[in-house]
């Protein structure tokens, strides 16, 4: 039996998960534009335990959503996870971003291209094929209307996550379809994390880091 405890905090949704041997047991998620996960995470990891009446000790490892994406939600939850396994010594799992959003909707053709708003015309993506492999590296990039071009000009393209709504507004492509009602939610995490687990795929929880692709860049809160 392997119990897992998923953590997702790479956007504005704050999503814990607890999973069974890649089952669904519970979820505790919450979106808010204010970035609320320094508050909200714990107290939502200590839900989904209690809801399925386990302890911490009780967790064969945790896993977490490791970026791209937001680097204050990505330090929280990776911190997070990294305290958890290191007081009881359990292992640490990480979970590309992208390719959790990948495994959020299943499609029979075409290509699938998760995306993360990184501000301006900026995104965080990465394509996948219709059975969720990988066949475009992740990368920061600027969104125009020759975008994605060579994988438009295929088949249909299934653009879902924070930063699809700005290709919708520049990208205007036969086979361009964007899913509105796409949410991110640690339970997307599940069977990546559980797969990993079996292969005993873990990380060094003295040194793993989240993937943040674009270095920090603090900003200053226009005066009113």
């Amino acid at each position: 039996m392997a119990l897992i405890l998923n953590i997702e905090t790479a956007t504005k949704t704050c999503s814990v998960s607890l999973a069974e041997d890649g089952r669904i047991l519970t979820t505790k998620e919450l979106t808010e534009a204010s970035f609320s996960h320094a508050e909200k995470l714990h107290p939502f990891i200590t839900t989904v335990l209690t809801n399925a009446n386990i302890k911490v000790t009780d967790l064969n490892a945790v896993a977490v959503s490791k970026g791209p994406g937001s680097y204050t939600g990505l330090r929280i939850g990776v911190s997070a996870a990294k305290g958890l396994c290191f007081a009881n010594n359990i292992p640490l799992i990480s979970v590309e971003t992208l390719q959790s959003m990948a495994n959020g909707i299943t499609k029979n053709e075409g290509f699938i291209i998760p995306m993360i708003d990184a501000r301006r015309m900026e995104v965080y993506s990465a394509v996948f094929d219709a059975s969720c492999s990988q066949i475009r590296d992740t990368k920061a990039e600027i969104i125009t209307s020759d975008s994605f071009s060579e994988f438009l000009q295929k088949n249909k393209v299934h653009f879902l996550g924070s930063g699809a709504n700005k290709c919708k507004e520049v990208i205007n492509h036969k086979n361009a379809i964007f899913i509105d009602d796409f949410s991110m939610t640690a339970e997307n995490m599940i069977h990546l994390s559980y797969a990993k687990f079996q292969n005993q795929e873990f990380e060094d929880v003295a040194y793993f880091e989240p993937y943040y692709l674009k270095d920090f860049i603090a900003t200053v809160e226009k005066k009113k």
